[in-house]
């Protein structure tokens, strides 16, 4: 199962050197051939290399005829050179077989060649976050990985949260076929709004996930979402992960679960909790932009796309 794995940097600067090189360590220890773009590991400011270094590597990697292109990182940097990427060119290499996967920053990359060109890309690890930890990387997300080099993968499964009320419907079960999968960071899908590069879907299922963002943040993004009218467009709102926040005393009690239950007294779509997806070592691969279909028995979540 060899396959021809391209890393490259459109963000943030590498800092943990290390776990870049256990990260090409492990999938080099997988069987796999790993090409490194000549400017991964360049800095500039808190980038990895100015802007037009960062386009030039989104490029190489798309000409790179590699099964699939890994971001080493994620960080800031992408939102600032969308304008610049060529996207029929990267289009052009995901309709040829090439799968682009990353996280966090990689959000805006993935919803703008979305929203310009149609094209599918994959929600999933990054190199240092995801190979390069110390010790083994999650049996899970690499089986996910896996999957998607043997083109094998058809979904994903997961329990939500115990408490009821985060549904936003009053069946216990229901079904959605062919919607949209489309979303990632809450911070930076934001971000895109009011401009081309945020794909304007309809009857999509959108997935939300977030580091270190206070859940008074998370809510005012998705109040954002909400007021300008993408979330009552879906036809449900799937959240992942949130993670790595500091409540303080301030708060007086208000919590995610709080946020979650104002959401759910907001939109008229199904809210579903606790996808396998975000900053954790434990998550699985999502493809942005792919038909799927939702299933829902009351905690149990099924979400299929390969079935096609």
């Amino acid at each position: 199962m060899k396959k021809h794995i391209y890393i490259y940097s459109p963000s943030g600067a590498v800092r943990d050197k290390a776990a870049f090189k256990r990260g090409l360590a492990r999938l080099q220890a997988l069987g796999h051939e790993v090409e490194v773009d000549p400017d991964a590991l360049t800095s500039y400011q808190r980038f990895a290399g100015d802007d037009a270094t960062r386009l030039t590597a989104i490029h190489r990697a798309a000409a790179s005829k590699a099964d699939v292109a890994l971001i080493s990182r994620g960080g800031y940097g992408l939102t600032r050179i969308l304008p610049g990427i060529q996207y029929k060119q990267v289009a052009k290499a995901v309709a040829q077989g090439m799968q682009f996967v990353g996280i966090s920053d990689f959000t805006a990359f993935q919803n703008a060649l979305l929203a310009q060109m149609g094209a599918v890309t994959w929600a999933g690890p990054a190199l240092c976050e995801g190979f390069g930890v110390k010790g083994e990387s999650d049996d899970i997300m690499e089986d996910c990985f896996n999957d998607l080099l043997l083109g094998q993968g058809e979904g994903t499964g997961w329990r939500q949260h115990r408490k009821p009320d985060i549904m936003a419907s009053d069946a216990p079960a229901f079904d959605l076929k062919n919607a949209t999968l489309w979303g990632g960071n809450l911070t930076v899908l934001t971000s895109l709004l009011g401009t081309p590069y945020f794909p304007q879907i309809k009857g999509g299922v959108l997935f939300l996930e977030d580091v270190a963002e206070h859940p008074y943040r998370i809510e005012r993004m998705l109040t954002q979402l909400l007021h300008a009218g993408v979330l009552a467009r879906q036809k449900a709102v799937v959240l992942g992960q949130f993670t790595e926040f500091k409540l303080v005393a301030h708060d007086r009690g208000f919590k995610l679960q709080s946020v979650m239950d104002w959401l759910h007294q907001q939109i008229k779509v199904p809210l579903l909790t606790n996808l396998p997806y975000g900053h954790v070592a434990t998550k699985v691969l999502l493809p942005v932009g792919a038909s799927v279909d939702l299933n829902v028995d009351g905690r149990d979540v099924l979400l299929l796309w390969g079935h096609r």
